[in-house]
């Protein structure tokens, strides 16, 4: 690959090839004799192409790639995945092609290189990431999703687990001092898919390794602690089985009975978990039970509790109820007379091999033998439709693909030039990708790179892809994108942001339009000093912009507006003293704002929704064009947006006497998703008596965003409803 540098030179000894005669002879001696041949085939391609090359750590590449090679051959791996470990090194630059490797190969081999190199560099960039805007959890399960989706053929992931944990063996070998980041991803994106495949033997080991380095004085201290016991516990041990082997020969079941060795990391992780000591772990003692059936599992146990007094709580049958990667076995927590306890873990010979193998173990087959037999293609396609399940990041999914295990795939992911994991529905596009990112960036995306490549904008994007948004600094969509037949979008979500952008521009030329029309009307009949939000609600609407909407659509007659001039007087005014008299009356319904404009207090004055200003806010004013003088908190950044282009329309104001009038003001509310959220909160502001008039909710990913209008009285009222707020645990409130 790219990433791969010419090493310095080196000694006489370290320049020896490893692709040795005797190598070659253990790495193919289980395969059929067709396959030997293609794989010492590869190895005669590779080994003069990588000589003398190194990782990016140092270690020399041909060395690493024989290594591969024999943990795949420890695995059971077929022929085709240790080809394509030994293959997928070299970058095309290497002229190692598509079409080259298919013909020298075959097709499935050219297909898992593509897609293992694919992953190489998936890895690099992944790797990278600096992203601060997604939560690093989110993005570790984006990156494990990524990496099985580029995997079409899953004996890809299986190789890229081989190369890494070779890379961290090679480290501790050669003393290199192992960087913290590598080691951090590989707990957090490796051993997890190791994890999820069931591959017992890769997972262990990483996880020690990478724990050796990301914590080495506690790593230390765990492996001295169980080497000053190791022949005690060894004596128990050897003891303990003995006694177990007789007592199974005495019923008839004939098992393998041996210690188990314990793994570090999984020490750590159940001393911190149960914040438990050393020496009070159960299972530091442990012993395993290999026998022949489903039913010996169940009578060895019986045996067990017989023998020995089982410790509460400590009992586990996965096999009555699997992992969810497959794996079986009974588990069991035992003591001896003498209080010492031990585990036992008690499985058949097939549970066995998976429990170490994981999913290799379905990879594993021969051509024609002794027997002649192949795998039926029947019992390959259950595998993949179970390995296809096992994969399944939730429910839904998992059982999506276990009905339909050749369905087209939901998703695809990709990611940014930052290396941040984006998930977008399978078919997404550039236009997809923007309005993912933020409505603003969808609305002025106007062109796309992929891979570096310019692209046109209706590019169905694939896995593994880096996309790069090109912008315009003002504008909006196109009405091309909501064409299905030109297919723009994908995601529905996408689509209802340009259709909302659409309804936002066509409800504002509305609004213009029916003002224009109501504006002439109040002109025509000698009313231009009116306040328009005092008239829309005589008139039956709730705002002035409703009014104006509904005059523009022919659905109010202008002729009402002159006829609600010519009422009596008593009739006109006496609902409004009504209203004006409440002690809890709201500005937005009464239009008396309370403030004063140059000292005076007729003047007709609204207060601006964009940041709506409560007593006692900062307060600067603005003429409008026949709406009177807009009311803004002095800090609003729309205001200075208005001022700075026009500043001879600023205006002095204050407040004035407000009374008990209440004020509508916005609150935002950023909360995880959980039950019952919205009646904690409800019941906040049913203590405080806060009248809430309004609630826009906006939900992404496990993410809750409420904004909440809420009407006071006063600033002290606003804050005191915050503090509150934020005594709900995982509740962050602030004024919009």
């Amino acid at each position: 690959m790219s990433s791969f540098i010419p090493a310095q030179p080196q000694s006489a000894m370290t320049t020896q090839s490893p692709f040795t005669a005797d190598w070659l002879a253990r790495m193919s001696a289980d395969l059929p004799r067709s396959q030997q041949e293609k794989l010492a085939l590869a190895v005669r391609h590779v080994e003069p192409l990588i000589h003398g090359l190194t990782t990016p750590a140092g270690e020399p590449l041909d060395s690493h790639s024989a290594a591969v090679l024999e943990i795949l051959q420890n695995l059971n791996a077929d022929a085709s995945t240790r080809i394509c470990a030994l293959l997928a090194v070299l970058d095309q630059k290497d002229q190692v092609k598509h079409e080259e490797l298919k013909k020298e190969f075959g097709d499935q081999v050219a297909t898992m290189v593509g897609g293992a190199r694919a992953l190489y560099h998936i890895g690099a960039l992944a790797a990278k990431a600096h992203d601060q805007a997604a939560t690093g959890t989110d993005q570790k399960e984006m990156k494990r999703k990524m990496l099985l989706a580029m995997a079409v053929d899953l004996r890809i992931v299986l190789v890229r687990l081989a190369s890494r944990l070779q890379s961290l063996r090679w480290f501790v070998h050669s003393k290199t001092v192992c960087p913290y980041d590598y080691a951090k991803e590989t707990m957090e994106l490796y051993t997890p898919l190791a994890n999820r495949l069931g591959i017992w033997q890769l997972k262990w080991e990483m996880e020690d390794l990478a724990f050796r380095f990301l914590q080495p004085d506690t790593y230390k201290k765990i492996a001295k602690q169980l080497e000053e016991k190791r022949a005690e516990r060894e004596a128990f041990i050897a003891h303990i089985v003995e006694r177990l082997i007789q007592a199974l020969s005495e019923i008839g079941v004939d098992a393998q009975v041996n210690g188990r060795p314990k793994h570090i990391y999984s020490i750590y992780n159940k001393m911190r978990n149960k914040n438990l000591r050393f020496d009070q772990l159960y299972d530091i003692r442990a012993l395993r039970v290999i026998v022949k059936d489903e039913r010996s599992c169940y009578s060895t146990l019986a045996l067990i509790h017989a023998m020995w007094t089982p410790v509460a709580n400590e009992f586990d049958d996965y096999i009555s109820r699997p992992k969810p990667n497959g794996y079986r076995s009974l588990h069991t927590v035992v003591a001896d007379d003498q209080g010492r306890t031990f585990e036992i873990q008690i499985r058949t010979e097939e549970m066995h091999h998976y429990a170490e193998f994981g999913m290799a173990a379905h990879w594993h087959y021969k051509e024609s033998g002794a027997k002649g037999g192949q795998t039926k293609v029947s019992e390959e396609e259950q595998k993949i439709a179970w390995m296809r399940q096992l994969l399944a990041w939730d429910h839904e999914e998992s059982q999506a693909q276990a009905d339909h295990p050749e369905s087209t795939p939901e998703h695809i992911y990709v990611l940014t030039p930052q290396a941040r994991v984006i998930e977008l529905p399978y078919g997404a596009t550039p236009v997809d990708f923007a309005y993912y990112l933020h409505t603003d960036l969808g609305h002025r995306c106007r062109g796309a790179k992929v891979d570096g490549q310019m692209v046109p904008l209706l590019t169905k994007l694939k896995t593994g892809q880096t996309v790069e948004i090109i912008t315009t600094k003002s504008g909006g969509p196109s009405r091309d994108w909501l064409n299905p037949q030109l297919g723009f979008l994908a995601s529905p979500r996408s689509r209802a942001k340009v259709r909302a952008w659409f309804n936002a521009v066509e409800l504002q030329q509305r609004i213009s339009q029916g003002q224009t029309m109501v504006e002439k009307e109040l002109q025509r009949i000698g009313r231009t000093a009116v306040n328009l939000e005092q008239l829309a609600q005589k008139l039956g609407f709730a705002r002035a912009d409703d009014l104006y909407i509904a005059v523009a659509k022919d659905e109010f007659s202008l002729r009402q507006i002159e006829n609600s001039f010519k009422a009596p007087v008593a009739t006109e005014t006496e609902p409004q003293t009504k209203v004006f008299d409440a002690n809890r009356s709201s500005v937005t319904r009464t239009g008396r704002s309370g403030v004063l404009v140059v000292g005076v207090d007729s003047l007709m004055t609204q207060l601006a929704r964009c940041c709506r200003p409560a007593p006692p806010d900062g307060i600067s004013g603005y003429i409008t064009k026949g709406r009177g003088v807009s009311i803004h908190r002095s800090d609003c950044k729309s205001y200075a947006g208005l001022i700075a282009a026009q500043p001879e329309r600023a205006i002095e104001v204050d407040w004035g006497d407000t009374g008990e009038a209440l004020y509508p003001i916005d609150l935002l509310i950023i909360a995880s998703e959980r039950p019952n959220l919205l009646r904690d909160i409800s019941e906040v502001f049913a203590r405080l008596r806060v009248n809430v008039v309004g609630v826009n909710t906006q939900s992404r990913r496990s993410l809750t965003q409420i904004v909440f209008t809420i009407e006071v009285q006063h600033g002290d009222q606003i804050q005191r409803t915050i503090s509150a707020l934020q005594e709900i645990p995982g509740v962050q409130a602030q004024r919009c």
